[in-house]
């Protein structure tokens, strides 16, 4: 129980954090952008046992990954970073190109182990 509220508490904080951000980027990036200099994101919708796609694909760099729970309770970590959500949120890392799992960090049922995507970086 405690740990719930812990999780919750640190989303609000983030999600709070997130909206008082700099206004000096234009919203609405969809991943893809020509300007090297601007973040990119990740949406990335999970569901049980399984996310949104198979294969999330983004250019190297700085890269926020926006997570949604459209059934279920689920997070994710990026095996070999440091990249992880526990429930709903958005996170920001710096990757280089290279191949990464995407693994639920949250046991949800029956299908948990099985619920992986990958992610290339470019």
């Amino acid at each position: 129980m405690k740990k719930w509220f812990i999780v919750s508490l640190f989303t609000v904080l983030v999600l709070g954090l997130a909206a008082c951000g700099g206004g000096d980027e234009a919203s609405g990036n969809d991943g893809a952008s020509d300007d090297s200099s601007s973040a990119n994101s990740v949406d990335i919708v999970a569901s049980n046992w399984e996310f949104d796609k198979d294969t999330y694909t983004v250019p190297a760099g700085d890269i926020t990954f926006n997570l949604t729970n459209e059934s279920g309770m689920h997070g994710f970590d990026i095996e070999g970073t440091d990249v992880t959500i526990e429930g709903e949120g958005s996170v920001s890392g710096s990757l280089e190109p290279g191949e990464y799992t995407i693994r639920c960090n949250i046991p949800c049922g029956e299908g948990h182990a099985d619920m992986t995507a990958q992610l290339v970086v470019e």
